[in-house]
């Protein structure tokens, strides 16, 4: 680092107030409008003739947020252009300002604010050759490209398989013509069976807390509510013991059984899982454990994907408080019931998507890791751009 200098942030970057603009003076428009939080909408003229970066001044204060082109910075924001900041190269000091990271140094009372004095007297250090600068903040772009390329697969790949529900459990695959059913319109050749029909249907329950001896060395897994979100569950976190399964009458789901939230905060009630572990859970879940020959269990959960928003109108719905789905309901669920081969290869539809998805979304958190890391250290000088090479 012997050749980075070392200044005050107000040295190296002036910061401009953004405008006022009140929501009802916004006309709909080609310019962004930023706030703290990022675009919060458009306008028809513009602040900022330029490319720019915007800092939240209010609010999410501290945040760094960049424009390519025009924009309208509101006055919840400070912004810089190019001309703000002399012998520094703007897409560099988009990272120097992630790296500061001026959301240390907001206020925590009310409205965390961020004073821009203080923030003229952060350390920087940074190479004054722009050379390095462009190849640092190259380096970072390419890195960041890649992560958003992984987003874009993953948001593709949403999109994909809420559509491949709506149409594949309406018409399937065999080009047939449909019938009208109490879940809509099916194949002809589908049946709408029950639930309890086709499972053993119930619930668990929470052995007390207080109670060591169902809880310390225990071997049994124990899953509640949280684990809906797995959507595959292959681990359990929590085990209670024997003696806690026996005397609190804990059923044992056995695995490839569709478990389902009856309850819960924010998405959770609605939502299903399949598990592949042989469990016990908690009153908060629902179990549905296979006994018919005609089913795929990973069809049931595929399908029960299309019924989350229908089953939280049915808990919450009727005055009811307590938002909760029951057993009894449950069982009388209609299920679509095509041939096992047919259930087969929609399951091999999603699990197709599925797989896509985690890949991108593994891929995103490894590229996340690194982009981290070459953050740090290129802008600490421990890793110079002239040792560094990347290719993503």
């Amino acid at each position: 680092m012997s050749d980075w200098q070392t200044k005050r942030l107000g040295d190296i970057l002036q910061l401009n107030y953004g405008k006022s603009l009140s929501v009802k003076n916004r006309v709909e428009g080609p310019i962004p409008v930023y706030g703290s939080n990022g675009i919060v909408g458009s306008h028809n003229e513009a602040i900022v003739n330029a490319p720019g970066l915007i800092v939240g001044r209010k609010g999410s204060a501290g945040q760094i947020h960049r424009s390519l082109g025009p924009f309208f910075p509101i006055d919840t924001t400070f912004y810089a252009t190019a001309a703000d900041a002399p012998d520094t190269d703007l897409e560099f000091l988009f990272y120097l300002l992630r790296h500061i990271d001026l959301t240390r140094i907001t206020g925590d009372v009310g409205v965390p604010g961020l004073n821009r004095e203080m923030a003229y007297m952060e350390p920087v250090h940074f190479p004054p050759a722009l050379p390095e600068q462009k190849k640092i903040a190259h380096i970072l772009s390419t890195v960041q490209r890649a992560i958003e390329a992984q987003e874009r697969i993953i948001q593709t790949t949403t999109e994909l398989k809420k559509a491949l529900m709506h149409k594949l459990f309406t018409e399937g695959l065999r080009n047939e013509p449909q019938k009208q059913t109490e879940i809509g319109p099916v194949p002809e050749s589908w049946e709408a069976v029950e639930l309890g029909s086709l499972a053993k249907v119930g619930n668990g329950s929470t052995p007390k807390r207080a109670n060591e001896a169902y809880w310390e060395g225990g071997t049994i897994p124990w899953l509640n509510s949280a684990k809906i979100h797995d959507r595959f569950i292959t681990e359990a976190e929590q085990f209670v013991t024997p003696q806690a399964a026996k005397e609190c009458h804990l059923p044992k789901v056995a695995p490839n059984s569709l478990l389902i939230a009856i309850t819960g905060q924010g998405k959770t009630l609605g939502n299903s899982a399949i598990t592949r572990i042989k469990t016990c859970i908690n009153q908060h879940l629902a179990y549905a454990q296979f006994h018919s020959p005609k089913i795929v269990p990973d069809f049931v959960l595929w399908f029960m994907q299309t019924r989350y928003d229908y089953l939280r109108s049915i808990a919450l719905g009727g005055g009811s408080t307590k938002g909760a789905l029951t057993c009894g309901f449950l069982k009388t669920l209609p299920i679509p019931v095509p041939s096992t081969d047919e259930q087969k290869e929609i399951v091999a539809v999603f699990q197709a998507l599925e797989d896509k998805q985690g890949s991108a979304a593994r891929k995103q958190s490894t590229l996340q890791d690194l982009f981290r890391t070459l953050l740090h250290e290129l802008m600490t000088a421990k890793i110079r751009v002239h040792e560094l090479e990347i290719t993503v």
